[in-house]
């Protein structure tokens, strides 16, 4: 069964001529607005990132996914990522437990290294511990899902000693996903811990990460894990409009103004249109187009990585709320129910 939903990092807009940055407060109403209709629409879940920036909304994706909670029914709750290296596992996992009380058993903890690394000296971590900080927090995280009472220590934290852990989400434990680029250990890491994996898959052509599905899945059966709990998904760019061409051509503009913005602090070269169009292409990224171009792309990446799990990353540069709410829309009443029906044929 597929399970199709959104994926968000709360980018804010940016005016082009001013510079000046849309207020924070307005965009979170918007998106408990967008994430109200995405449940109405019966997308299956919904995904909040955790940034540090100003030209980012959220920095809490618990408390936005715990107001969305009040207003959803169905759908599930999870972040995109938290970004666990510079995060305390155990504060985490409460504060997602009580977002699982709030929305009776619909939350989810996505648990990534995160795009930026804002984090790291605003909560008093060191970048030379970048890789060992995520895996013992991950080891943490996943054992504190697993017991009620926990003895555990580690290096960057005082240890603890036969310490419950309250409150408690609604079924004791909570999905645990881990978020992974293009490094192969990560893959294996998750694979061997059981733990399903997201795939951001931001550039280029997917059918290069084909090898790191098959790594995954090796590390999944070689470890002994059950066949029926296999999960995996990917995350990728995508906008939805009713003319392929119009929302095409209206898009470009927003995404390359933001792939400029945080190309500008990496050194990458100015965004090109023809990276926007190869990306919009069968062999590309982006997944911006109207209806019957959109469901077309999205079978070919589930059927291609054997996927449980699409999710469409919809707020990239910030479009304007009106059109999120139509791609919504779009996806929830007209591309989703399409993408299921021809998948189980």
């Amino acid at each position: 069964m597929i399970e199709l939903g959104v994926g968000m990092f709360g980018d804010l807009q940016i005016n082009p001529t001013t510079g000046k940055i849309q207020p924070a407060a307005q965009r979170m109403h918007e998106i408990i607005e967008e994430v109200k209709l995405m449940d109405e629409v019966g997308l299956d879940f919904f995904g909040m990132g955790e940034h540090h920036r100003e030209d980012y909304a959220v920095a809490s994706p618990e408390i936005v996914l715990a107001a969305a909670a009040t207003v959803t029914k169905h759908i599930k709750l999870g972040s995109a990522v938290s970004v666990l290296s510079s995060a305390d596992p155990v504060k985490l996992f409460q504060d997602f437990s009580t977002v699982d009380l709030i929305s009776d058993g619909r939350a989810e903890i996505m648990a990534g290294r995160g795009s930026f690394i804002e984090s790291f000296p605003l909560f008093g971590y060191d970048l030379k511990d970048y890789a060992d900080l995520f895996e013992e927090k991950l080891d943490l995280l996943v054992r504190l899902n697993k017991q009620d009472t926990i003895t555990w220590s580690g290096r960057f934290r005082k240890p603890l000693i036969n310490q419950p852990v309250f409150p408690l989400p609604k079924h004791n434990s909570l999905p645990i996903w881990v978020a992974v680029g293009g490094t192969t250990s990560s893959v294996i890491r998750a694979g061997k811990m059981g733990l399903p994996v997201m795939f951001a898959i931001i550039g280029g052509n997917p059918e290069n990460f084909q090898p790191l599905f098959e790594v995954y899945r090796q590390a999944w059966d070689d470890n002994g894990h059950d066949p029926e709990d296999f999960q995996v998904g990917v995350h990728m760019h995508a906008f939805f409009g009713e003319n392929g061409q119009e929302v095409a051509d209206k898009y470009y503009p927003i995404y390359a103004g933001q792939m400029n913005r945080i190309g500008a602090s990496r050194g990458w070269p100015p965004y090109q249109r023809m990276q926007y169009d190869f990306g919009r292409s069968m062999h590309g990224h982006l997944i911006v187009g109207d209806v019957n171009q959109s469901i077309d792309k999205i079978l070919h990446i589930i059927e291609l990585f054997g996927l449980t799990r699409f999710s469409a990353h919809m707020d990239v540069g910030s479009p304007d709320h009106k059109d999120m709410m139509k791609a919504v829309e779009l996806y929830g009443t007209k591309i989703a129910p399409k993408v299921r029906e021809a998948l189980n044929k």
